[in-house]
């Protein structure tokens, strides 16, 4: 099972990217671009009013970790569909305390280092 946590290129932090921007961001080209649209549920750009597609940031970062498994994991477009399906089942992992007693531990520590 991969981690989640790999070597991410920096996603500028902006609303939209056009199809040339996420293809120079992933370093896809973009007609690999448009078949994981109809491959993968999560990747959906909005349309303009002329048919451009516009990628919200979270699409771009979707489409890294896509990347991710496909190239560097070697996971195949069914085996890759899974794990994002599986990782989305899955509860996240509590980043801060979650009880009473963790948060009044954490703030003795801290208390601690300041004084």
């Amino acid at each position: 099972m991969p981690t989640d946590e790999f070597k991410r290129p920096v996603v500028p932090d902006k609303l939209y990217f056009k199809i040339g921007e996420v293809s120079q961001l992933t370093d896809l080209p973009t007609y690999v671009l448009r078949f994981w649209e109809t491959e993968f549920k999560g990747i959906h750009p909005k349309r303009t009013s002329t048919g451009q597609r516009m990628y919200r940031k979270s699409d771009v970062e979707l489409i890294l970790t896509i990347r991710h498994l496909l190239y560097e994991e070697k996971y195949t477009i069914p085996g890759a569909r899974q794990y994002l399906k599986d990782r989305r089942k899955q509860p996240p992992k509590p980043s801060v305390p979650t009880t009473l007693e963790e948060v009044r531990d954490e703030l003795r520590k801290i208390r601690d280092m300041l004084g």
